[in-house]
């Protein structure tokens, strides 16, 4: 009875991985933070990505049980993050053992764990003891996760682009002297015995410039030479790979993978960044999902498919900071879409512009946007902020605009959250605004106010 059980236990993991897998046409990961108090259930959260979506791997910044089990059974691979003050307890064994036996072992293999990152940019840290003991702990996580009968789960860390001192021309990269024998060398000879990849954080969003601007954002250019090869690199994204896979083949260790463990695009930032729009932003991402659909790979590393991560899956109102800190995602809480970045399974399409799929036909019959019933006039502020913010013409509700008066919140909103939802799309995800807003049949324009 037990075997039957277990035998049955394991088909329907393999179905439901069979079923995720041939549904996909290409792999694209997310990162999934949680510095929200207006997220969805882990559980949630899961369906929405396995029903309604092409992602086919999640990546975690701890080893939150709750999401652990949600993702069970779902033939999501989930990578899991090592905090990085547990980094040097970690380089014990007893410690390291007693941590896979809590975070790892109770959830894998009904959970895909794939892989475990140990910390967050610890490089960039500055923090001695952490730094000293990364590759220790890498090294130690592995041996307890063999010691515990687990061999399908790689040991990684991630990285930023700090942690190159030369990245132009990409040819010419190079980590930074002193970690390049010290740190880089070992962590890269432990990456090549276990078969594990090298995982960097490339963002083009933080190489932007007015100058530089459709470079960055993989939009025609005249391109960068490389005066080393003679390769005139188009994108920036690109030259950022090629000068860490420059970095590595110079330690000798251009056999060992790459993985883009996070890289992505603000939709609002605070007043005065040109690089931060909702158009910026969907026109980033739904370039990258194509390149990874695509497989070209970089010009130093040809048709090399890339497993790569967006961040991220959600807007988190809990993140400090600058505003972008806080608009990184790609749905909001109530899963609609913030733009379309074409990783939504039913061709849906958000409120920005990119990914390249056919816009939906409008909803049926005449229909305004307006504010619900009851919502209050700081929420309705903000849905004025963040339309004004996303080039709707405020103009009409400024002293002398012909929406001016009745000189109010909810009057104001009206027109604008309507400006908003006829501009962006006409989908009924185009009026949520944090579920304040409510489709009409009935034309809320008054006088000389015309609501389009």
């Amino acid at each position: 009875m037990v075997a039957k059980t277990n035998l049955s236990h394991h088909l329907a993991l393999l179905v439901s991985t069979l079923l995720h897998l041939f549904t996909t046409t290409f792999a694209i990961g997310v990162n999934y933070g949680t510095l929200g108090n207006n997220l969805p259930p882990p559980s949630q959260v899961a369906n929405f990505i396995r029903t309604q979506t092409i992602i086919d791997s999640i990546k975690i910044f701890d080893t939150n049980h709750d999401i652990l089990n949600a993702f069970a059974n779902t033939g999501i691979t989930v990578t899991v993050t090592v905090g990085n003050g547990d980094i040097p307890s970690l380089a014990n064994l007893n410690s390291a053992r007693g941590w896979v036996a809590a975070n790892i072992a109770p959830f894998h293999p009904q959970t895909r764990i794939n892989r475990i990152v140990v910390g967050n940019e610890i490089m960039a840290t500055a923090n001695k003891p952490w730094i000293s003991n990364l590759v220790p702990a890498m090294r130690t996580i592995h041996k307890a996760l063999l010691l515990a009968g687990i061999r399908n789960v790689q040991v990684t860390t991630p990285h930023s682009l700090g942690i190159l001192s030369i990245s132009e021309p990409p040819s010419a990269g190079q980590f930074r002297r002193g970690f390049d024998r010290a740190i880089f060398a070992p962590m890269l000879q432990f990456l090549r015995e276990t078969k594990s990849p090298f995982m960097v954080n490339p963002y083009p969003y933080f190489g932007y410039s007015p100058k530089m601007a459709n470079y960055a954002l993989f939009k025609r250019n005249r391109g960068v030479h490389d005066r080393y090869t003679g390769i005139t690199y188009t994108n920036m994204y690109d030259a950022m790979l090629d000068a860490t896979y420059s970095a590595m083949r110079k330690l000798g260790y251009g056999d060992v993978g790459i993985v883009v463990g996070e890289t992505g695009w603000p939709s609002v930032c605070d007043p005065g960044q040109p690089a931060c729009s909702m158009e910026n932003a969907a026109w980033f991402n739904g370039n990258l999902v194509r390149r990874s659909r695509q497989g070209k790979g970089t010009p130093l590393m040809p048709n090399r498919r890339f497993e790569t991560y967006l961040f991220s899956l959600f807007n988190e109102n809990l993140k400090p900071g600058p505003t972008a800190e806080r608009n990184w995602g790609l749905f909001r809480p109530d899963f609609s879409p913030i733009y379309d970045a074409g990783i939504l399974r039913n061709g849906q399409r958000g409120s920005g512009r990119g990914g390249g799929r056919q816009r939906p036909r409008p909803t049926p019959g005449k229909q305004w946007c307006v504010p619900k019933p009851g919502v209050s006039d700081q929420a309705l502020q903000a849905n004025i902020d963040y339309a004004c913010s996303q080039g709707v013409d405020c103009k009409p509700i400024q002293p002398g605009g012909a929406c001016f008066d009745p000189n109010n919140v909810r009057s104001h909103a009206s027109y604008v959250m309507n400006f908003f939802y006829q501009t962006h799309g006409r989908q009924a995800f185009n009026c949520d605004f944090s579920n304040t807003g409510v489709l009409t049949a009935v034309n809320p324009g008054h006088g000389t106010c015309r609501f389009v």
